[in-house]
């Protein structure tokens, strides 16, 4: 398991950040209420677009909270992933080979215990005639019994069995097939420790700034992404979760708790001043929507000076 108290490592790729390890996006999800999104396939999985795996892509509001709380750090992937030399690479090379010329000789040890398939032993093969046998007399003394024209025991025996039943071909026990080696599979390492493909030292940053200036994250970049940033970790510190509310007309979506077993209660929209503009068409769309999907819409106001935020709640309301 991931030790709690240590930085989650979050590697950013294309201005995204993403979560690897499981245990570290169980810590995000358990201690953090971080949720973020699953983005990755799963392998034998017809229903890819409804159950999902890693790498878990974060919001960019996510990141920054984490990293400011000092509960993560930043990873440049691209600088991370290092170029082996070549004597590291022949290394890595040899240690594959001979680790499947080992798998290779243990599999060939134990297939010269195996009996080879299909090959019937001249016990077998008396037994299986006697059966035959057995079967046609049965059959001949119940067509007398029952005053029916006897039918040849070897008519009887070929026509009996399914038409699409595969005949199986007996091989003599000393022919050239049955040396063939059986089939077999061997696993072969993907990685080596003494292979170092990605380091990590270097390309680490505790904080927004640092990244900022390494040109790996520019996230907030603005008035209305620090409005954003400010409204997220203001409810975030409240103890909501948050996840994407762009389906609901808004910026977040606000759970009381786990959304795996909360429903979300508000939709929230963020405002970059208290005393922005807003237009009514507005407010009577955010009443209706919310109403009609059983939460109520927040107006989170930020004030970029004093880092407060201010929320209005809108509720659909009948008159008369």
């Amino acid at each position: 398991m991931a030790d709690p108290g240590r930085r989650i490592p979050l590697r950013v790729s294309n201005g995204k950040a993403y979560a690897w390890d499981i245990d570290d996006i169980a810590v995000l999800r358990g201690q953090h209420h971080i949720c973020g999104v699953l983005t990755g396939t799963l392998p034998h999985l017809s229903q890819q677009n409804v159950f999902l795996g890693i790498p878990l892509v974060l919001m960019p509001e996510e990141v920054v909270v984490l990293v400011e709380k000092q509960l993560a750090v930043l990873v440049d992937d691209l600088t991370a992933h290092r170029t082996p030399s070549i004597e590291t690479l022949k290394g890595w090379n040899e240690e594959r080979a001979e680790s499947a010329r080992l798998q290779i000789a243990a599999a060939e040890e134990d297939a010269q215990d195996r009996p080879a398939k299909y090959v019937l032993s001249e016990d077998a093969l008396r037994k299986r005639k006697e059966r035959e046998e057995r079967r046609a007399a049965a059959a001949k003394a119940k067509a007398l019994a029952e005053g029916e024209d006897i039918v040849d025991p070897s008519i009887l025996a070929s026509t009996s069995a399914p038409q699409n039943q595969a005949v199986m071909t007996e091989r003599p026990p000393n022919s050239a097939a049955n040396n063939v080696t059986p089939p077999y599979t061997i696993t072969l390492p993907a990685s080596s420790s003494s292979l170092q493909w990605y380091d990590t030292e270097g390309c680490t940053y505790t904080s927004i700034e640092d990244a900022r200036a390494a040109g790996v994250w520019t996230y907030p970049a603005d008035l209305h992404e620090r409005a954003k940033c400010g409204v997220f970790r203001d409810l975030w510190e409240k103890g909501y979760f948050m996840g994407g509310g762009i389906k609901f007309g808004g910026d977040f979506l606000v759970y009381p708790g786990d959304p795996l077993r909360y429903h979300s209660h508000f939709v929230a929209t963020v405002i970059d001043a208290p005393l922005a503009t807003i237009k009514p068409m507005e407010i009577v769309a955010h009443g209706r929507l919310g109403t009609a999907t059983k939460k109520a819409h927040l107006l989170c106001g930020w004030e970029d000076e004093k880092q407060e935020v201010s929320y209005f709640s809108i509720e659909w309301a009948g008159f008369g």
